[in-house]
């Protein structure tokens, strides 16, 4: 016999489909972008003197341009414009409310001398250059305390020229850390899009202690043997999105920082509320997507779908240490599809390298509500190589619909860790093989939000039935 419903029924099941979306996403979303928003005043580096012969230096022509467009900043913006031309250049800075636009045949090429980018002090969090003692050279594309900043174009192209660093780091005739393609500071309301990124020196795409940020449509490429050309580092920033991005590196393609050891937990800006979906790419020595290893200042809310990673070191990757303190909380991965990958998850508990000797050992991470959802690869080596960190477990790490066609005689190794999985094949290791349901998925983070979901639509099924 068919039962009767009231109207407070029907909105409620309404209400949890108009809903459905959100609950998917927690309160995590991407923001709708603009990057062809007008600005009132535009000018082309052109009328600053510069000149697109791929020979002719031209920082000089950006300084003076976005010298000129700042007494626009109050007036709506302005708008830089660079046409079709090879244009070589050293470090420039940027400023609010300006778009820096490149034409489809536009190049920005960065200065093969190391002359002209200007050394920098260390950034607060890290203490030190990443990678030597002391200070480090500033990014090709520099700015500070910026608002509504635009970088984009019809698919132009800024080159880094980075095989002269790459060349200098393995000779080990650099005084000063190598610098990044882009490294914007302290600022909010940044859109990158439409672009195409070539050979950085060192990290790519850098934003660190920014906030509502969008890397939206760029391509990042570098050989897959350079040397620490991370693609981006979204780093102790919060309201990041990065999507529809292919990326090929020879380091992570998207790295998740927030500060080293003891200068990352003095500083304690943590990286929160990021975004990844329909990422594609490939890295032969590290990973699709990395949190850490300097994630002193706290990691949460992570939230990456739809990606694709082949040919590949290691899929999704923790790194930490003890020394780190933080935390790595709140992680949620799925729609993944692996390819002629190595490792498909990898904790690493013991990854070491400290800024100095000043770090506290004792200072151990907390990692836990780990969660990979609705995973599938083609000839993977190992399904997990999950190393905790003895008294120190990394918690609630939790494995659902995972299928993997795995050639390793043993696909899991586990250490340190506890949690929970169901339709995980080849079957995960001992400390994961409690089943998530029914007594354990509000352990497990976001699943609680599938099961809800799929209730909520399943009643409305019943009650469209009646």
């Amino acid at each position: 016999m068919k039962r009767s419903f009231t109207f407070l029924d029907v909105l409620l099941v309404l209400v949890s489909f108009t809903h459905a979306p959100c609950a998917v996403r927690g309160h995590l979303y991407c923001q709708s972008t603009n990057s062809g928003m007008l600005r009132p005043h535009s000018v082309s580096i052109t009328e600053f003197g510069a000149v697109g012969d791929g020979i002719t230096l031209n920082t000089k022509a950006f300084q003076n341009a976005i010298f000129y467009l700042n007494s626009f900043t109050d007036k709506g913006g302005a708008k830089l414009f660079v046409p079709t031309g090879r244009w070589l250049t050293g470090s420039f800075d940027l400023i609010s409310h300006l778009t820096l636009w490149l034409d489809k045949d536009a190049v920005i090429l960065g200065s093969t001398r190391s002359d002209d980018w200007p050394v920098v002090d260390p950034l607060p969090s890290y203490g030190r250059g990443r990678e030597l003692p002391g200070r480090r050279y500033r990014s090709l594309i520099f700015g500070r305390n910026l608002t509504d900043v635009v970088i984009t174009g019809g698919n132009g192209t800024i080159d880094g020229q980075g095989s002269i660093w790459w060349d200098w780091f393995h000779n080990n005739t650099l005084d000063y850390t190598r610098p990044h393609l882009i490294e914007l500071m302290n600022s909010t309301g940044i859109l990158i899009s439409n672009l195409t990124f070539l050979n950085s020196p060192f990290w790519t795409i850098h934003p660190v202690y920014c906030s509502h940020v969008t890397v939206q449509n760029v391509t990042i490429l570098a050989p897959l043997d350079s040397p620490n050309t991370d693609g981006i580092d979204p780093d102790s920033s919060s309201d990041v999105c990065i999507e529809d991005c292919y990326i090929s590196t020879g380091d992570d393609l998207v790295a998740i920082k927030s500060g080293w050891d003891e200068y990352g937990i003095s500083y304690a800006h943590p990286c929160t509320n990021i975004i990844i979906r329909r990422l594609v790419g490939q890295t032969r020595t590290s990973a699709g997507i990395a949190i850490g290893s300097e994630m002193s200042g706290g990691v949460s809310e992570v939230h990456a779908e739809n990606l694709q990673f082949f040919n590949s070191n290691t899929a999704i990757r923790i790194k930490t240490s003890p020394g780190r303190g933080g935390y790595v909380r709140n992680i949620y991965i799925s729609n993944v599809t692996l390819t002629d990958v190595h490792v498909a998850i990898k904790f690493t508990g013991q990854y070491g390298e400290h800024p100095d000797e000043f770090y506290d050992p004792n200072a151990l991470p907390v990692i836990e509500r780990i969660t990979f959802k609705d995973v599938t690869g083609e000839n993977i080596k190992f399904a997990g190589l999950l190393e905790g960190i003895e008294r120190d477990n990394f918690r609630n790490i939790c494995l659902s619909n995972i299928t993997l066609n795995v050639t390793s005689k043993y696909p899991w190794n586990c250490s340190y860790v506890q949690g929970y999985s169901d339709l995980v094949l080849p079957a995960a290791c001992y400390p994961l093989k409690k089943r998530i349901y029914p007594e354990h998925y509000q352990d497990c983070y976001h699943l609680h939000n599938h099961l809800q979901i799929s209730s909520h639509q399943k009643r409305g099924s019943q009650l469209l039935s009646w």
